[in-house]
């Protein structure tokens, strides 16, 4: 399967959506710790989203693969994808807040350059791409502003574990793209949250025993159903599709487009203030977005030859 070197407005649309879908999700999981340990909250995040996945299987007449080859790629991709990163995330939010958080996951994007340019071969990493990447994650720490990095190099352990999360998620992409060459992004999406819920089952289950702990209160329950049905079954599905048609370095840009959005919705629909520190990191995310899409550069270049 080949990708188009440059976006259309189709994936930069998805891109938005899934800003929308997985902006909140930080908030959600610190909502959700408080009632759930990490290994048992992310169980049920995947495992409460099944069921929507397999009623649009059926709406769509798709069905999960019957053969033992597809079911041990969906393993791989189920545990590199979602089972293990997100145990890494939701543990590291136990002890680091979640704006420290959403900086070290915007280096999804600068993992997902490097992945890709080494194993897919119609999306070699380009300077402006990697320019843009680079440009765009200086301005999520300018936005979130300095604050939020008080905390690095203090729990060293807890943020390398959310680098290595990331670098799974880009990874995971990558290798989701693959299996786009002959199995359906919905089936896939089902198929990978499927086995990390039989991976996570029986963990969170020796690991954290959730029958001995306090009954969660109404406010984590919800949290909890977000995440699943908005933050995972819909998105899943949409990311998917944003990975067939965009490719997967492109499908990572989403962690740089989740901070400002959630900004500019706190402006529209709470009516906050946007500072100037936002303000100017917002600017440079959109001038890093400028340079990955590359579009502009390609309209001006034939106009730039001409004496």
């Amino acid at each position: 399967m080949t990708t188009a070197q440059y976006m259309s407005g189709r994936d930069w649309g998805l891109i938005g959506i899934l800003a929308l879908l997985w902006g909140g999700s930080f908030t959600l999981i610190e909502l959700g710790l408080t009632g759930f340990g990490p290994l048992t909250l992310v169980f049920l995040r995947i495992a409460l989203a099944i069921p929507a996945m397999l009623v649009a299987l059926h709406v769509l007449g798709l069905k999960l693969p019957a053969d033992g080859k597809s079911w041990r790629q969906l393993t791989v991709l189920g545990f590199f994808s979602i089972g293990f990163p997100m145990a890494l995330f939701f543990w590291a939010q136990t002890r680091i807040d979640s704006a420290l958080a959403s900086i070290l996951n915007a280096t999804v994007p600068l993992w997902g350059v490097i992945f890709a340019h080494y194993f897919a071969v119609d999306e070699r990493a380009t300077p402006l791409k990697l320019i843009g990447v680079l440009i765009g994650f200086g301005g999520i720490i300018v936005m979130i502003g300095a604050d939020a990095l008080a905390g690095v190099g203090q729990d060293v352990v807890v943020q390398l574990a959310c680098l290595v999360a990331t670098a799974c998620f880009a990874g995971a992409a990558v290798y989701a793209r693959k299996l786009g060459d002959f199995m359906d992004p919905m089936t896939a999406a089902t198929g990978q949250i499927v086995t990390a819920a039989m991976m996570l089952a029986p963990l969170a289950l020796i690991v954290e025993q959730p029958w001995t702990a306090p009954a969660p209160s109404f406010v984590a329950v919800a949290a909890t159903l977000g995440l699943a049905v908005v933050a995972t079954s819909l998105a899943y599905l949409l990311f998917f599709r944003l990975i067939a048609s965009a490719g997967a370095s492109n499908a990572m840009l989403i962690a740089l487009v989740i901070p400002p959005v959630a900004i500019l919705l706190g402006v529209v629909i709470l009516g906050e203030r946007m500072t100037m520190e936002q303000a100017v990191g917002i600017a440079l995310i959109l001038a890093g977005l400028i340079l990955i899409d590359g579009r502009l550069f390609r309209n001006l270049a034939p106009h730039a030859s001409v004496p």
